[in-house]
């Protein structure tokens, strides 16, 4: 009796404790572990008498498991690899499309599908001034187009640069050929509704330009762009050389130099004029030439250089004839640096690209001339695409 005695308040006090509502951080009355509900019992029988059938100890406690959709946490990461996998997009919008789709990992595919036009219309506003230049060519013409994103990071992913050469292609074998002689400006709006039918793990069926490129952007959470890009034609005889620097892969660059090269007779050899025209390719990467002849030098640019150059002879303090002197040979040295035919090829600086055409003349047994040449630098694409007008034709391209 002594021994009932004592243990009767203890028991009471812990009853009514477990009454209670249960407080924790989130202000819940109910008490949760691993997926595990404990509430206090509140069924009673007609009399109003608790009913402790179903308790535990007798102390008005039941336990209750939680049989809802949820998956376990080693199930939830290998859903979010896969999809991750499936789609590159970064973990937490894979993770919250999900969450939203309660694990459905096809209805999670599809949600961020969905999503992706809103999210690349946050990150349209931010600079992307990084990505490459990808580069098409066929028995016509050759074509460049610049894709760009926010980082080298992203340049660098293989679904990019996938897109990046996609893009290029189609491009490609767009109506039309550019002029004989010509280079023309490809402009993004020619290219957004444009169809492909893509065949990557990532970014499969037949989609628009537009819509490919937002998928991507989703994929790699940054703003990725169409910069436009440029077409040039194969002379009626001869050949398009092209060269690309800083290329990752076939196809792709982050500086790239193109020209044509027409051939007069049209039974002459092209071997060598496609051996020639690739060095010239590289050459143009390297010497930044801005115009092909002296003729091609605009007088505003050369008026200033003109006065520039007899500005700084004049400090010398010499007479007007030696000052007149100094800015003749000092154009001499600019036109050597900033026009191709007198630049000096830098495969072997002892000639100038005009020597080298006139050897290369010799070895075929026919003239041969540039028609046209072009150098772009990742980030130059829209710019120069705005200067162009992207309507006019692009007679001389540096």
């Amino acid at each position: 009796m002594g021994l009932t005695r004592g243990m009767k308040r203890p028991v009471e006090i812990l009853y009514k404790r477990l009454s209670s509502p249960v407080n924790h951080s989130h202000g819940s009355a109910f008490a949760h572990n691993k997926g595990a509900l404990f509430t206090m019992l509140s069924e009673r029988n007609a009399a109003g008498v608790p009913n402790y059938s179903k308790c535990i100890n007798g102390f008005g406690i039941h336990f209750t498991r939680n049989y809802s959709s949820e998956v376990s946490s080693s199930e939830q990461v290998n859903l979010i690899k896969q999809l991750r996998e499936r789609t590159s997009a970064p973990i937490k919008e894979v993770k919250s499309a999900l969450v939203a789709c309660d694990w459905d990992i096809e209805a999670a595919q599809k949600e961020l599908r969905k999503r992706g036009v809103a999210l690349a219309s946050k990150k349209s506003s931010r600079t992307a001034a990084e990505g490459f230049l990808a580069l098409a060519q066929d028995e016509k013409k050759a074509v460049l187009v610049e894709l760009n994103c926010e980082t080298d990071f992203v340049a660098r992913n293989e679904i990019f640069q996938h897109l990046a050469l996609c893009l290029a292609k189609s491009a490609l074998v767009l109506e039309g050929s550019p002029q004989a002689s010509a280079t023309i400006p490809v402009s993004p709006e020619s290219l957004e509704d444009l169809k492909i039918n893509f065949d990557h793990p990532k970014l499969t069926g037949e989609k628009t330009v537009q819509n490919a490129i937002t998928e991507v952007a989703v994929m790699t959470g940054e703003n990725v762009k169409l910069g436009g890009g440029f077409a040039i034609s194969v002379p009626s005889y001869g050949v398009v050389s092209t060269y690309l620097h800083t290329s990752p892969m076939p196809g792709i660059g982050r500086i790239a130099g193109l020209l044509s090269l027409e051939v007069e007779d049209k039974d002459a050899p092209l071997d060598a004029v496609q051996r020639v025209g690739s060095q010239i390719a590289m050459h143009l990467v390297a010497a930044k030439p801005l115009f092909l002849t002296k003729e091609d030098v605009s007088s505003d640019a050369l008026g200033n250089e003109r006065d520039i150059l007899r500005s700084q002879a004049e400090k010398t303090g010499k007479s007007q004839m030696a000052i007149d002197k100094m800015v003749e040979g000092r154009l001499r040295k600019y036109f050597e640096e900033v026009v191709l035919l007198e630049q000096k090829f830098i495969v072997d600086d002892s000639v100038n690209i005009t020597k080298v055409l006139e050897n290369l003349s010799k070895e075929v047994g026919s003239t041969v001339k540039i028609g046209n040449f072009l150098r772009v630098e990742v980030g130059e694409g829209v710019k120069r695409l705005e200067a162009a007008g992207a309507t006019e034709p692009l007679s001389q391209t540096a």
